[in-house]
Parts: structure tokens; sequence; C-alpha cells
């Protein structure tokens, strides 16, 4: 009797071990399936405020800088800007792909059954998912184009107020309206590679 409760207890124990190592492979495999999506977070990381600075730079530039001396400084601070990116980008994206199991893997083995996982690989590794994926940029890209075009004008007014009240604060003498910025104008672009 004694040596069937020990036989019942091992083969338990190896089953859970065996069930453990299935989940940790199958968290491992989201992890490489999603591995550009969190290059993306990271590489949208350093480019969020390189955007802003490049923004920040852009009105300065155009308000305090001699017109004269604009386009050697707009092509200084875009090659400071581009550095940035340009070394940013590696060291965040390794660091990412280095944190993600211990951070987003253990989430996942946590929230997610066995049979969970095996069902998000294998959308992950869907034609349909891998079809959706190709078409998200387009589809958002048209979504943002029809949200800027009928909402942008609602916005522009208020956006202006906000400058005007801004640069009053800042003591900063008033754009012409060619140089005020508009909700309905183009969306800024992130730093290029």
């Amino acid at each position: 009797m004694r040596a069937l409760i020990v036989l019942a207890l091992v083969t338990g124990a190896t089953l859970a071990h065996a069930q453990s190592n299935s989940k940790k492979e199958l968290v491992a495999k989201v992890l490489q399936l999603q591995q550009a999506s969190i290059e993306g977070l990271a590489r949208n990381i350093v480019e969020r405020p390189a955007v802003q600075m490049m923004q920040a730079a852009a009105a300065t530039l155009q308000a305090q800088v001699p017109p004269a001396k604009r386009e050697a400084a707009a092509k200084s601070i875009d090659a400071d800007i581009r550095k940035f990116v340009d070394e940013g980008v590696p060291i965040l994206t390794e660091r990412a792909i280095k944190i993600a199991p211990a951070t987003y893997g253990v989430g996942l083995e946590e929230k997610f059954t066995e049979d969970e996982l095996r069902q998000l690989v294998a959308w992950l590794e869907s034609p349909v998912n891998k079809k959706f994926q190709q078409n998200v940029p387009e589809l958002q890209n048209a979504f943002t184009q029809k949200l800027i075009a009928e909402a942008g004008p609602l916005l522009d007014p208020k956006l202006l107020a906000l400058q005007r009240k801004l640069q009053a604060t800042l003591g900063v003498p008033a754009a012409s309206a060619a140089t005020a910025p508009k909700a309905s104008g183009p969306a800024a672009k992130p730093a290029a590679k």
C-alpha cells in the first residue's frame, strides 16, 4: 500500500512537471510569435519623446531662431534626434526581449491555462491572424484619416486657443495663422531610421 502511494505521488509530480514544461514551452512560443510586437513597442517608447522634442524644437525654431540660421539649426536638431533614435532603439529592443519572459511570460503563464495557450498559439500562427496583422496599418490609416477629417475641424479652434494661451503664458509672440498647428493637419511622423 505504501509503495502504491509513493508511486502515485511520483507519477503525479512527474505529470505536473511535464504539464509545467509544456506550459512554459507554449509561453515561449507566444513570446516568439509576439517578438515583432514587443520590438515595435520598444521602438515606439524611444520614438515618442523624440517626436515630441522634434515638434517642440520646430516651434522654437520658428519663434525664436533668426530665419538665416533656421535651416542649419533644423538639420543639426534632426541629426541629433535621429542619432538618439538610432542608438536608443537597439538598446531598448534588446532589453524588451530580455525582460519579456520574466514579465509578459509570467503573466501569460499565470492567467492562461495550457489549453488557452495552445489556442492562442494556434490563433497567432493562423493565416487569418497573419492577414489581419498585415492589413492593420492600412485599416488604422484609413480610420485615422476619417477621424481627423471629421473631428479635426471641431478641435482646431480649441487647439488654436490653447496655443495662444500658452504663448501668452510664456511671453512668446503670437504665431501667424500659417504656423498655427491644426488637429486636422497631417499626423506627426516618427523619426525615421
